[in-house]
């Protein structure tokens, strides 16, 4: 066990470094799980290798998240898990991205993304490119704002919304 542990393990931190070299701009093993922050250019290269290397055979994306770091430049990381069913490890992909830039669709390599994708656009704003279907998937089209910002206002935008019936002050 601890032998296969140290195989996966070296594929996914050197094995990766090799392949990639720059693009992966910092790496973190906390509990035995591998973190890699990667370059928001090479995320489909990467993400298409993980995918149909024999050794590696990520064939499945268990949750895509993003992360607002307001006031911080880049604003937003976008964190994708994936998990190998064949061999049984994991991986963590992270990028960063300001404000206004777009992050690179994963829905061509695993259709998992679909709804994640549409998700964290609708909570958080995040564009991502060539996504085949991005629009809101809990809010309304009409909503004004991204409501997991950091900066959105905790009653809405102009107090608007009054779902309770409160009076306004």
């Amino acid at each position: 066990m601890l032998r296969d542990k140290m195989v996966s393990e070296s594929l996914l931190v050197n094995g990766l470094k090799e392949r990639f070299g720059d693009s992966i701009l910092e790496t973190k093993i906390d509990r035995e799980e591998v973190t890699h922050l990667i370059n928001k250019e090479r995320l489909v290269n990467i993400c298409m290798f993980l995918k149909s290397d024999v050794r590696l055979k990520f064939n499945f994306l268990s949750d895509l998240l993003a992360v607002d770091y307001h006031p911080q430049v880049p604003r937003f990381e976008v964190i994708y898990h994936l998990y190998s069913i064949p061999h049984k490890h994991r991986l963590r992909l992270k990028i960063k991205i300001d404000e206004f830039e777009k992050a690179p669709s994963v829905t061509h390599i695993w259709r998992s993304s679909d709804w994640a994708e549409r998700e964290a656009y609708d909570m958080l704003g995040i564009v991502f490119d060539k996504h085949p279907n991005l629009r809101r998937i809990y809010l309304p089209g009409d909503w004004d704002g991204f409501p997991l910002r950091k900066d959105y206002p905790l009653r809405g935008y102009k107090d608007r919304y009054n779902p309770f019936g409160e009076e306004k002050k």
